[in-house]
């Protein structure tokens, strides 16, 4: 009786504890080149998923032949998939905004045209409040005008589509082509000049 009473004890103790875990949010973030944002999000602690993909245009299930090709109106971007328990979007917006250049228009270091332009697409009130300050707040720490665009999803009419396999988590899986890139892009240089220690390691 004793041994029965302490399983069930232990059972609705085990309940009233995933009743308590907060629910997996979701947050959008166009950095540039989606291989570089997903890096940067593979790398915190609390992102569950990322899927590297496409966001705010009028096509639906683009390739990414369609999206360079322009026309289609879609951003590059990363679906971040995250436990708020472990990781807040104030954090997730810090790792965004270290890992692009938000200081130019449809251009991202060395990749330009309109499916490069930074943006971030939000889910809920609260994230939207939480991206416009905090661009607000990265304007006046660069002292420069920032061209990221902050869109709330039920805006942009489709959803965010993922790209083809070949480009997920593509710097692990084509590591010598993604530092090649990396390398002739300019990136570390270019982050580091913009954002000093704040700047991702490329080394990691």
């Amino acid at each position: 009786m004793l041994r029965r009473l302490f399983v069930t004890t232990v059972l609705a103790l085990s309940v009233a504890g995933n009743a308590l875990a907060a629910a997996p949010q979701t947050a959008v973030f166009g950095g540039g080149c989606f291989w570089s944002t997903q890096k940067a999000f593979d790398h915190v602690k609390g992102v569950t998923n990322t899927r590297a993909g496409f966001m705010g245009g009028s096509v639906k299930n683009p390739s990414y032949e369609d999206v360079v090709s322009g026309g289609t109106g879609h951003v590059e971007a990363v679906e971040v998939t995250y436990d708020p328990d472990q990781v807040s979007y104030q954090q997730l917006l810090d790792t965004y905004w270290h890992s692009t250049d938000p200081t130019t228009k449809a251009r991202v270091i060395c990749d330009g045209g309109d499916n490069y332009r930074t943006a971030i697409f939000t889910f809920s009130d609260a994230q939207y409040a939480a991206a416009v300050n905090s661009k607000i707040a990265v304007g006046k720490q660069l002292d420069k005008p920032i061209y990221t665009l902050v869109v709330k999803s039920t805006q942009t009419g489709l959803p965010f589509y993922p790209a083809e396999d070949y480009h997920q988590h593509y710097w692990q899986t084509h590591q010598a082509h993604y530092d090649a890139y990396v390398i002739g892009c300019g990136r570390p240089g270019a982050l580091k000049k913009l954002w000093g220690d704040q700047a991702p390691n490329y080394n990691d």
